[in-house]
């Protein structure tokens, strides 16, 4: 049996370098093609760096995901290695590679270092949300100070973190990769701090020299919609650096921030989020991070206590660069502007090389997602400036290159202004994708290549979207984490990524604001930049549930759960007004099905489902939730509590809402879909009669185009599949009708777009002033994709249990998806030879599959890799309603197909 061990990791690191977890749980994969086997122990060593025993525990169990430290918890500054092997059915895997585990600073009293700040004036914060921002952006400050040491180094860690975003440096050479550090938080309840390993970087017996530049980020840069705000969290750029020294002969020494510590200007004149950077290779100042550098002319820094408990290691792994794209096309615009297209839309920056050029000479670079009218379209950026510029010096740069490093922008498309050159070079530029380092999980493949560009769409759009929190776009004047899309595509991110530390930190922080709200409602977004009170809102404000749930269902981890237990049940007891039917009560607001198509373009929310009837169909959802959350963590009486409030919701629901008959008041394909999908109507018959009625607004009313919004779009290729209407999906999803998910592909979308006609058909944007091309919420739908197409879905949390059932149709000839679950990589391959049918299974050990291919009787099998076949008979097509004198036959809306 070829059988072995691989990511062993901790918790959900995937560098396990300064963690927060003093007995972190360790979890492993599978890899080979072992048939059957289960595993029935395991056996962890350990060896820590303090001592020269192998400390060796051997436990009897098939657990191989969140397994329990089992050996004394680390300390701050603790390093381990860790190897595992297993045993099952006779077989023992070999050793696992060894990975290291170190901690960061555990305790409050580690921490030694003072807040850093400049010592410049600084301009105040706003008064209120909603004006145009008149504060003075921060100019990027860089913070330096030297040091000596006197012995040889065994090893050093720099334990820092910044108000403001930062990049450190040790001796002139940058201390690590990531970007944006360290990220969006809500200040006032945590700052995350990082944990470098710079042993390589100092020099033993030597003068030695740690520099930091600091850029405004989102800690006092302007964040929000309607001009949006400065200086919301604070108003001084900071850092809180210790560098930890051990030597050799045992001695440590910490060189701290502090009143040594010299600041001043740099090159970087104002670096924003939205607007861009600005830098001016005159003002560069050398080595400045080095020893022996001169910073006489540099000023002193002030000094101020700061909150050490707000300290906090990271979940989840940083944002880094991941990709880089060359440029496809350079475009010559109708008025005569220079274009590069990079031939995708992405998140990132663009670097560039350096040109020659006068002193003062300024090159512009505009960012933007698509053009219009060919030219580059800014006015979707709404009051972002999203341009970057390079001031050169007149004389031969010390640096080949040139690339922002605090700020980001969603594009495709870059004009280019003032470029001194009359020809321009292609290769002179590069397109830098940055995004928090998830590693992907999963890959689909058919014989549709709009489907797969489709697909590709999605996993473009979460990348561009999971830029250190789960936002809406990544290009506009907002880019904020709002809860209603997370909400809607937390089942499709966790296939995609592993995304679980990353939404750990964010739900965390979410639970933070909803219980300083007081009312039990979490606010829109999280972080609430822009201080709008929170209040009731369904479906946004019940991603507290939902969200911790799907990455239960994903991961198996119930600690998720009981961390978030508190916030969700904030939410369900507490943040929600009732009516004596404990039903949604009256309220001011609802976004329900958030951009329905038929909503006018200035009025999102106005769609054709009552608002009402859709926050009660979640409301019974996230109490059904609760109810199984609270039968995962043990607390029984209040299972017992939310299924009776289940129970006694649906009679009232459906005496509100649904007829006897089974028709629904909102005659919706939302409304419909939820019905079915949440299991609302009281009988069997009441749901066969709703289930014709959502084909015939698909088939006769809709044409087979969707018509759906933030509500109905993740949910209702499931509804129709689970009431044998998988093919009437296909057609929709085939579709490449406006509104339709194939339609912007036929545009030549590289993302998913907000609004299904953002781009209307002559090639203008859509008039409505949210109109984004890069929004993954709609991409939900590759949620139905992994689990009717691929077949794929889980029957126990974490994937233990799973099961294959494909369910060809669309005229599909093939399809594949590829699923590295917490136990080891899992796959479906389908295709159709002649009249046969053939699945092929991937299975890893320890775990077990059952299988449904076609009408047969589900057939369970062990780990290892399987053929099935059966008889092949494509399925039957749902056509267009016949034409008839008042209304002209549709051209067939699967024209891309």
């Amino acid at each position: 049996m070829a059988l072995h061990i691989f990511d062993l990791s901790f918790e959900h690191h995937r560098d396990a370098l300064g963690i927060g977890q003093p007995s972190p749980r360790i979890s492993w994969k599978y890899d080979g093609d072992a048939q059957d086997w289960v595993q029935d122990s395991y056996t962890i060593e350990i060896r820590r760096s303090s001592s020269t025993s192998t400390e060796a525990y051997t436990v009897q169990t098939a657990d191989s995901t969140f397994v329990p430290w089992p050996s004394r918890p680390l300390e701050s500054g603790d390093e381990a290695s860790v190897r595992v092997r297993a045993s099952g059915s006779g077989v023992h895997t070999s050793w696992s590679e060894h990975r290291r585990v170190e901690a960061g600073l555990l305790r409050v009293e580690d921490w030694k270092a003072t807040l850093i700040e400049t010592s410049a004036e600084v301009h105040a914060p706003h008064g209120h949300v909603g004006s145009d921002s008149t504060s003075k952006p921060e100019s990027p400050t860089l913070f330096r100070r030297t040091f000596l040491t006197n012995r040889t180094i065994l090893k050093a860690r720099l334990y820092i973190t910044a108000h403001g975003i930062y990049e450190a440096e040790i001796n002139g050479a940058k201390v690590s990769d990531h970007l944006l550090s360290p990220g969006w938080t809500v200040y006032q309840h945590e700052l995350p701090y990082q944990t470098y390993d710079v042993s390589n970087l100092l020099q033993s017996g030597a003068e030695n020299a740690i520099g930091v530049e600091v850029a405004e980020g989102w800690y006092c840069g302007r964040l929000g919609f309607e001009g949006g705000r400065h200086n919301i969290w604070g108003a001084k750029l900071g850092v809180i650096s210790q560098l930890v020294i051990t030597y050799e002969d045992g001695k440590v020494e910490t060189i701290c921030s502090d009143a040594a510590w010299k600041h001043s200007p740099g090159p970087t004149l104002d670096a924003s989020l939205y607007d861009g950077e600005s830098y001016d290779i005159a003002r560069e100042v050398g080595q400045w991070s080095s020893p022996g550098f001169d910073d006489r002319g540099w000023s002193a820094v002030c000094t101020k206590k700061h909150d050490a408990r707000l300290l906090r290691a990271p979940d989840g792994p940083p944002i880094r660069s991941t990709e880089t794209l060359p440029v496809l096309n350079i475009i010559k615009s109708p008025s005569g502007k220079k274009i590069l297209d990079f031939g995708q839309n992405l998140v990132g920056h663009v670097r560039i090389k350096i040109p020659e050029g006068g002193k003062g000479h300024a090159i512009r670079l505009v960012h933007t997602e698509v053009l219009e009218h060919g030219e580059c379209a800014t006015r979707p950026l709404r009051k972002a400036k999203a341009t970057d510029t390079l001031i050169l010096s007149g004389k031969t740069p010390s640096a080949q290159w040139w690339e922002p490093r605090f700020t980001f922008h969603g594009f495709r498309y870059v004009e280019l202004n003032g470029w001194p050159q009359l020809e321009i070079d292609p290769t002179h530029f590069v397109a830098v994708v940055i995004h928090t380092d998830m590693k992907k999980t999963s890959s689909f493949e058919s014989s549709n290549p709009y489907l797969n560009r489709l697909y590709q769409n999605i996993i473009w759009s979460m990348r561009g979207n999971f830029v250190g929190i789960p936002t809406d776009c990544p290009q506009r004047d907002e880019r904020l984490g709002w809860t209603g899309d997370i909400q809607a595509f937390a089942p499709t991110a966790a296939f995609l990524y592993d995304c679980q530390g990353m939404l750990k930190n964010w739900l965390r922080n979410l639970a933070f604001e909803q219980k300083s709200g007081g009312n039990g409602s979490p606010p829109l977004f999280s972080p609430n930049a822009m201080s709008i009170p929170a209040f009731p809102l369904a479906i946004w404000g019940d991603a507290t549930i939902l969200v911790p749930w799907d990455l239960y269902l994903a991961s198996g981890d119930a600690s998720i759960l009981s961390s978030q237990f508190e916030s969700m049940q904030d939410w369900i007891d507490h943040g929600i007004p009732r009516n004596a039917q404990n039903l949604w009560g009256p309220t001011t607001i609802q976004l329900a099905d958030w951009l329905d198509p038929i909503a006018p373009a200035d009025r999102p929310g106005n769609g054709s489902t009552e608002a009402q009837l859709v926050a009660n169909c979640f409301l019974i959802r996230i109490t059904d939730v609760m109810a199984q959350v609270c039968q995962v963590l043990g607390h029984h009486e209040k299972a017992k509590l939310y299924s009776g409030q289940s129970s006694s919701m649906r009679i009232a629901f459906a005496s509100e809402y649904i007829t006897p008959n089974g028709r629904i008041t909102s005659d919706s394909q939302t409304a419909i879909a939820l019905g079915i999908h949440f299991k609302l109507f009281p009988t069997q018959a009441q749901q066969n009669h709703a289930a014709e009625r959502l084909e015939e607004l698909v088939r006769q009313r809709s044409r087979f185009k969707i018509a759906t919004g933030f509500a109905g779009t993740p949910i209702i290729g499931h509804a129709l599949s689970s009431v044998g209407k998988t093919q009437l999906f296909y057609r929709m999803l085939m579709n490449a009708k406006s509104p339709s998910w194939l339609y912007p592909v036929s545009m030549g979308a590289t993302t998913m777009w907000e609004r299904w006609d953002s781009m209307l058909p002559d090639g203008s944007i859509n008039p409505g002033e949210m109109t984004s091309f890069n929004h993954y919420a709609l991409g939900s739908v590759a949620d139905w994709m992994h689990a009717v197409i691929g077949g794929l879905s889980t029957l126990e949390p974490g994937w233990k249990r799973f099961r294959v059932a494909p369910q060809p149709g669309g005229r599909l000839t093939s399809a594949r998806v590829d699923f590295q679950s917490p136990y080891g990589k899992l796959t479906s391959s389908w295709r159709v030879e002649k009249d046969e049918l053939i699945l092929e299974v991937a299975v890893p050990p320890n775990t077990t599959a059952v299988v449904l291919l076609g009408l047969e009787v589900p057939q369970t099998v062990g780990s290892g890799k399987y053929t099935f076949r059966t008889k092949y008979v494509e399925p039957e097509r749902p056509s267009l309603p016949a034409p008839t004198p008042f209304m002209a036959e549709d051209d067939d809306p699967e024209s891309l197909t």
